[in-house]
C-alpha cells in the first residue's frame, strides 16, 4: 500500500505544469484526466515523471497548480491544445449551483410552512381563522389578588378618582344604579398629559374591583398580517363577555383610534381603520345586561375619531389634569411614606416649587433623592437631596466633569446674572429661587424660579414680563463681553412665541384686534390656508416686531440701571457657581457673602484626604505605606461642590 504522502499532489508552477503536459508526462488514461477545479488543476504523473518529485523518500505521483477565476478558461484551452484530456470536477460545483439557484425558493417555502400552514394546522377553528394564534388577543387578565395598587395609592386627582370609584361601585352593585332605570356607562375615556396617573387609575381599578380586569395596549392590536387587529378585538370582547361583569382597559387607544381618512390613509381598507371599525362595532354590540365597561386612556384626545368618543361608546370623558399645589402635596406624601425622611424636610416648599410637574415626575424626585442619600451613606433623606433631585428631574444631571473654558464660563455667568437681575427687579415675574452656572443636562447654566402659586391664566403684563426676563441674558452678556453668542437661541425662541401668541391668539394687540390668527389645528394640513391676506400677514409681523422691540428696550433699561449689580452677581457666580435667593438678595443690597468659594472647598477636601492618608500610613508603618504617604491624593477624585 502506498504512503498517504504519495497521494498528496505536489504544488508546481504553471510553467512546470505545462512542461509536463507538452512532454507527455501525464497519465493518458480516460479514468485519470486532468481535474479542473475552481482554483486549481490536478494531474497524475507517469511512473518515470513521478520520480522527479519525492517526499520523505517516496515518489509523488500527482501535481497541482493554482489558477484564478480570470485565467481559468484560457489555461484550460492551452492545456487541451497539448492533447491532454481534461474534466471539470463536479461534486461541490453542482451543489453550489443548486443552492444558488434554488436556495431562495427553499427558504421562502419554509417560511410559508412555519407562518401559514403550521398556523392553519394549530388553529383548529380557533379565533383568527388561518392566522391561528396571531388572531388571538394579547391582553393581560388581572384580578384583585394580582394587583397591589389601590385607590389609596392615587392622590392629587380627586375628580378622576371619584369617577373611577363610581365605576367600581356599579360593578359591585349594579342593581343599585338600575333602580331608577339608568344604565351602565359603556365606556370611560381618561384624558391627560403623560405621567398624570391614567394608567395608575386603571391599576387601582384592578386592585379595587372584584371583577376580572382585561388590560391591553393599542399597539398590541397592530400586526404584520392584514385583519389581525380586528380579529384580536373580536377575541378580546368575546372573552370579556364570557367573564362579565368585567373591565376592559385599552391603554394608549390613539394607536388605533385616530381620525379616519386623514393624511395619506388608504380609507376603509387601511389595517388600522379595520381595527377601529371592529372596536366601534363591538362597543355598539353591548347589551345593558352585559356589564362590561371599557376604560381607555390617551394623551391625544384631539386626534381620536369622532365616532369613537361619542356618547353611547365612551359615555364619559374624564380629564386627568396636572396636579395643583394641593394635589402635588398629597402625591409627595403618598410616595414618601416608604422613604426614611428627615423631620426637617419641607414638602410644602417642594410642592410649591414644582409647578406643572406630573405625578410621575414627583415620584421620580422622591426616588432620586432616596438614591442620592443612599450613595452618600446617610441615615435619611435630607432637604438638600430633595432639592438636587428636583433639579435633576427637571433640568437633567449636573455635569461637573464638563470642562468649560474660562472665557465661556465668564459669558455664562453674565448671561445668568442678567436673567436673575431682571427677574429680581421685575414685579410681575415669578420669585427667584436659585441661579447656577453648573452645566446640567443640555444647559450650561440656569436661573430657577419658585412660583408662589399655580397659575391657570396669564395677564398681558405677566406675559410681557416673561419676555423681558428672557432678554435679560442676551443684554447682559452683550454689555459686559462686547459680543453676542448663540446660547441665547432658546430665550429668543421663547420670547418670540409669547409675542406671536399675544398678537395672533390672545387678542391682546390693538393693531390686529380681537381676532384669532394662530395655527388652526383642526385644518387639513394638505389644504391651502386662504384665511389671511398678505396685508394682514404683514400687519401681524409688524405688530410682533413692535412687541418684541418694546420689551427688549425695557429689559435693556433694567440692565443699564442695575449694571453694577449684574457685574457683582456674575463675579459671585464665578466664585461660588450656585447662589440661592437669599444670597442673591444680599448681593442686590450691596452686602458681601460669607461662605467658602469653590476653590477653597476643593482645597479643604484635598487637605482632608491628604491628612487621612497620612494618618492611615502612620497607623500601619510598613515600607510601602511610608513611601506612599508622601503622595497627594489627586484633586480630580474630589467631588466638586455646588
Amino acid at each position: 500500500m502506498m504512503n498517504s504522502q504519495y497521494n498528496k499532489p505536489k504544488e508546481v508552477t504553471w510553467q512546470q505544469f505545462m512542461d509536463h503536459a507538452r512532454n507527455g508526462e501525464f497519465v493518458a488514461d480516460p479514468d485519470k484526466p486532468v481535474l479542473i477545479k475552481d482554483d486549481s488543476f490536478v494531474a497524475t504523473l507517469t511512473e518515470d515523471a513521478a520520480k522527479t518529485y519525492s517526499e520523505n523518500g517516496q515518489p509523488v505521483n500527482r501535481v497541482m497548480t493554482k489558477v484564478s477565476a480570470d485565467n481559468r478558461a484560457m489555461r484550460t484551452l492551452a492545456l487541451e491544445e497539448t492533447g491532454v484530456q481534461t474534466q471539470e470536477e463536479i461534486g461541490n460545483s453542482l451543489w453550489l449551483m443548486f443552492l444558488i439557484n434554488w436556495g431562495p425558493f427553499i427558504v421562502i417555502a419554509l417560511l410559508i410552512y412555519f407562518f401559514i400552514f403550521r398556523a392553519m394546522r394549530n388553529a383548529a377553528g380557533g379565533p383568527g381563522g388561518m392566522l391561528g394564534n396571531f388572531g388571538r388577543s394579547k391582553h393581560k387578565m388581572l384580578t384583585k389578588e394580582h394587583s397591589s395598587v389601590t385607590l389609596d395609592d392615587v392622590a392629587g386627582i380627586d375628580e378622576a378618582k371619584e369617577e373611577v370609584t363610581e365605576i367600581i361601585e356599579f360593578l359591585k352593585n349594579p342593581k343599585k344604579f338600575q333602580r331608577l332605570g339608568g344604565r351602565v356607562p359603556r365606556g370611560v375615556l381618561l384624558v391627560g398629559q403623560p405621567g398624570c396617573g391614567k394608567t395608575l387609575l386603571a391599576k387601582a381599578m384592578a386592585g379595587e374591583a372584584d371583577v376580572p380586569f382585561f388590560s391591553i395596549s393599542g399597539s398590541d392590536f397592530v400586526e404584520m398580517f392584514v385583519g389581525v387587529g380586528a380579529s384580536r378585538v373580536r377575541d378580546l370582547f368575546k372573552q370579556a363577555k364570557d367573564n362579565a361583569p368585567c373591565i376592559i382597559f385599552l391603554d394608549e387607544i390613539d394607536a388605533v383610534g385616530r381620525r379616519r381618512g386623514a393624511g395619506f390613509s388608504s380609507g376603509g381598507h387601511d389595517e388600522r381603520e379595520q381595527t377601529l371599525n371592529a372596536i366601534l362595532v363591538e362597543m355598539d354590540g353591548f347589551d345593558s345586561s352585559d356589564q362590561v365597561i371599557v376604560v381607555a386612556s390617551t394623551n391625544r384626545a384631539d386626534v381620536l375619531d369622532p365616532a369613537l368618543v361619542r356618547p353611547g361608546r365612551f359615555d364619559r370623558q374624564v380629564q386627568v389634569p396636572m396636579p395643583d399645589i394641593k394635589g402635588r402635596m398629597e402625591i409627595l406624601k403618598v410616595h414618601s411614606r416608604k422613604i426614611k425622611m428627615s423631620p426637617t424636610i419641607d414638602l410644602e416648599k417642594l410642592a410649591r416649587g414644582t409647578p406643572m410637574f406630573s405625578g410621575a415626575e414627583l415620584e421620580a424626585i422622591i426616588n432620586e433623592a432616596a438614591i442620592a442619600a443612599t450613595l452618600q451613606n446617610k441615615d435619611f433623606v435630607e432637604q438638600e437631596d430633595i432639592e438636587e433631585a428636583r433639579d435633576k428631574v427637571r433640568y437633567g444631571r449636573s455635569r461637573r466633569s464638563a470642562r468649560v473654558e474660562e472665557e465661556e464660563k465668564n459669558v455664562i455667568a453674565y448671561h445668568e446674572a442678567g436673567h436673575a437681575v431682571v427677574t429680581y427687579f421685575e414685579p410681575e415675574a415669578e420669585p427667584l429661587h436659585k441661579v447656577t452656572i453648573i452645566p446640567r443636562g443640555p444647559t450650561l447654566g440656569a436661573t430657577m424660579m419658585l412660583p408662589e402659586k399655580d397659575r391657570y391664566i396669564m395677564s398681558r403684563k405677566r406675559l410681557l414680563a416673561m419676555m423681558r426676563v428672557s432678554y435679560g441674558g442676551r443684554i447682559a452678556e452683550e454689555k459686559f463681553t462686547g459680543d453676542q453668542y448663540n446660547g441665547t437661541a432658546g430665550d429668543i425662541r421663547q420670547a418670540t412665541n409669547i409675542a406671536r401668541a399675544i398678537v395672533t391668539e390672545y387678542g391682546m394687540s390693538d393693531a390686529v384686534g380681537f381676532q384669532y390668527r394662530g395655527d388652526d389645528q383642526q385644518r387639513n394640513p394638505w389644504e391651502a390656508n386662504d384665511s389671511m391676506s398678505n396685508e394682514t400677514a404683514k400687519l401681524i409681523d409688524d405688530e410682533i416686531k413692535r412687541v418684541i422691540d418694546q420689551t427688549y428696550g425695557e429689559a435693556v433699561a433694567i440692565i443699564e440701571e442695575h449694571a453694577d449689580k449684574v457685574d457683582a452677581l456674575a463675579q459671585a457666580l464665578l466664585k461660588y457657581e450656585t447662589l440661592s435667593y437669599e444670597e442673591v438678595e444680599k448681593l442686590m443690597k450691596g452686602e458681601q457673602l460669607d461662605k467658602a468659594t469653590v476653590a477653597e472647598l476643593l482645597q479643604a477636601e484635598k487637605d482632608k484626604a491628604k491628612a487621612a492618608a497620612e494618618a492611615e500610613a502612620s497607623a500601619s508603618p510598613t515600607p510601602d505605606a511610608e513611601s506612599d504617604a508622601d503622595y497627594d491624593t489627586p484633586g480630580g477624585a474630589m467631588p466638586s461642590p455646588a
